[in-house]
């Protein structure tokens, strides 16, 4: 992909890690080739794309561009639902890489900065995938409060991309006014 970006762009940047994926694996009886899904989309894959959206700024000189991992409310704070648990966890990790990935980036002494948003309950494809069994369920969450869209995201990236150079947005953290946790 990314050399696909090189040849066709010129290179990267702006990078906005976007991939997430949630299986209902608990931890008590999880099976690891669903955990092993949720790490390598959510965790390895958010980090190879960090990391070449990097390289590919620094080939060029690129010192203002930006890396945005779109994680969630769930890298900040655990739901008592155990399926997921571990997804909760690789999204803890995205909260941990992203403030390691600013840190680096400091030491590098560039000024490209490091964002996370973190979304409450969106209504995307997300929740239909992890409860495939139960399509119902997953409709009556989108139905019992009025969630964020797509677009409400799309907003709160370009409010991080529109911040003065001198600004560093660490974290949003944004949900529905009705959204209880």
């Amino acid at each position: 992909m990314f050399s696909w970006i090189k040849v066709q762009h010129q290179g990267i940047d702006v990078c906005i890690n976007n991939a997430g994926l949630a299986l209902p694996e608990p931890l008590l009886s999880g099976k690891t080739s669903g955990w092993r899904t949720m790490m390598d989309v959510n965790v390895i894959a958010l980090s190879v794309c960090g990391r070449e959206a990097y390289q590919s700024m620094k080939e060029r000189k690129v010192d203002d561009g930006h890396i945005i991992n779109i994680n969630g409310m769930c890298g900040h704070r655990v739901l008592h639902n155990a399926d997921l648990h571990f997804y909760t966890a690789t999204k803890y990790a995205v909260t941990a890489l992203t403030e390691g990935l600013r840190q680096e980036l400091r030491e590098a002494k560039t000024h490209i900065r490091a964002t996370s948003i973190s979304p409450g309950l969106v209504e995307t494809e997300l929740t239909y995938r992890l409860f495939s069994q139960n399509p119902e369920k997953a409709a009556a969450t989108y139905k019992s409060i009025k969630c964020l869209q797509a677009v409400d995201i799309a907003n709160a990236v370009l409010y991080v991309l529109s911040a003065p150079d001198h600004v560093q947005i660490g974290d949003i953290q944004m949900r529905p006014v009705e959204q209880l946790t």
